[in-house]
Formats: structure tokens, sequence, C-alpha cells
């Protein structure tokens, strides 16, 4: 498969915020047959990339104790050409900035906003760490997508500020689902979450992984400690299913074919 095409606004990175980065390298090595390497403490904060077959596929951090408060979650990063453009232009269309642009040494610059219906969301501009080197094989990022408790709200904020060039998949009032690009070219998506997240619950970004066999995965990962959220679902796209892993961090895993032979969600690439 050729290295994804990390365009412009569209997903290039993901990582883990965790709060045992041992429980995080033992579960998701064993599930996804990844391998770790730690970056230097002073340099990089001993952040954690994951590889497989020997490219890179996705970040892990250690929270500090100014995080304790937070639930361990995966976060989604959008490329950018200039991250401290976008970033002024989140706070401009609606967002919060929580992290504002700062480098990493040799690899790139980072950012962390919130969007304006309140999901967070990282900003990359790509120094020599490009993104992912890997999408949609098993034990790669398939697919992206916000839940968004304001849909109108989400789709224009992400084509103001990523410049999202967007299409309509879903109008209907039981499913509304907007994505970036079309048909097989489309990178993530956006879902009317109104009618059932929680009040609790803000809108936020979700991470599927491909798998060759969902019911298959599932079992493994819930005999190293993970749970079963939701799922596993036949749908047009693949079985799908949610799960959180030993530390709770939520995410989502798709079989590489639908029960009928179709294709998996393939991230455009």
């Amino acid at each position: 498969m050729p290295t994804p095409n990390h365009s412009n606004g569209a997903p290039c990175w993901i990582d883990l915020m965790t709060s045992d980065t041992g429980t995080a390298k033992a579960f998701y090595g064993e599930l996804f047959g990844w391998t770790f390497e730690t970056g230097d403490q002073e340099k990089y904060g001993g952040y954690i990339m994951a590889a497989k077959n020997g490219e890179p596929v996705a970040g892990m951090m250690q929270k500090d104790l100014t995080m304790a408060g937070m639930p361990d979650l995966w976060s989604t990063y959008l490329r950018s050409d200039n991250a401290a453009t976008t970033v002024q232009a989140a706070a401009e269309h609606g967002g919060q900035v929580y992290v504002a642009p700062m480098d990493v040494p040799d690899q790139g610059r980072m950012a962390m906003v919130a969007d304006a219906t309140g999901a967070s969301i990282g900003v990359w501009e790509p120094g020599e760490m490009k993104g992912y080197g890997l999408a949609a094989e098993p034990g790669t990022p398939a697919w992206h997508e916000l839940h968004a408790k304001d849909y109108g709200a989400a789709v224009k904020f992400y084509e103001d500020v990523f410049g999202w060039n967007t299409d309509v998949m879903s109008d209907t009032p039981d499913f509304r689902y907007t994505t970036l690009g079309a048909g097989d070219a489309a990178k993530a998506g956006i879902m009317d979450a109104s009618g059932y997240l929680p009040a609790e619950v803000p809108s936020n970004w979700q991470v599927y992984f491909a798998v060759a066999d969902a019911d298959a995965s599932i079992d493994k990962a819930v005999s190293m400690g993970a749970r079963v959220v939701d799922g596993p679902d036949d749908t047009p796209f693949g079985r799908v299913a949610t799960l959180a892993d030993p530390t709770g961090a939520m995410f989502k895993i798709v079989a590489e074919t639908a029960p009928d032979g179709g294709e998996a969600p393939t991230d455009g690439v």
C-alpha cells in the first residue's frame, strides 16, 4: 500500500494520552503488532513512537499531574502548512486554544485546539515527521470521525479553519454525515451526534483502527483487560466495534471488509 497522502487539513497523526504507558504498550503491541521507541526525555519529553512494519503509526505520552482529572484518550491531528495561522483561525471561528503552537525539535510544530463544538483536535505542521506512514491495513489508522453536538457549526468550522472541501454523504433526520472529500477519496467524517451523546459527554473525535477480524480482535482485547463499549455491528463499511483499553481510552476497530465484500473505510489512500 502506498504511503498515505497527508493533504493539508486532513488527518495525519494520532496519539494516546495515557495514565500508564507500560500497560498501553503491552496492550496495543499485542493487539495491533506495534513496536515502540521512546524519545529522549529532555528533547521530546519521553514521547513514545509506535511503529507497524517499521513505519510510524501512532504516538503515546504519559499523563502528568496536571492532567490527573482528564480521561485517557486518543487524539487526532490535522495537517497544517502553518500551525500559527491555523490556531489563529480556530480562535477567530469559535474555537479555543488549548496548546499554542510549539516546536518539536527536528520533527515539526504541534498545537491543540477545541473546535466550535468543544471537541479537541490537534494541529500538526510537518517538519521531518510527516505523519503516520501506513493506513487502512490491520493495526493502523483507518478512519477519523467527529461526533458533533452542533453538526452545522462543526462542518463550518472545519471548512473555515482547515480548508475542508466537504461532501454531504447523508442528510436524513436519523443520519446526518459530512466527509472531507467524497467517496473513496474521503479522509474523515463529521456525524450529527446531537441525538445520542449524553449531556455530560462533549463533542469528540474518534479513531478507527483497521483489523483483519473484528471478533477475534475483540476477544483478544478483552482478554487483556479491555471492555466492549458498543458492537460489534455490521455496516456498509465493515464490522465495527467501540472498545475501551485497560485504562479507559476509547477507540474503534473496523474489519477490513464488509460482510458483503465491500471496502471498509480507507482514510482516502
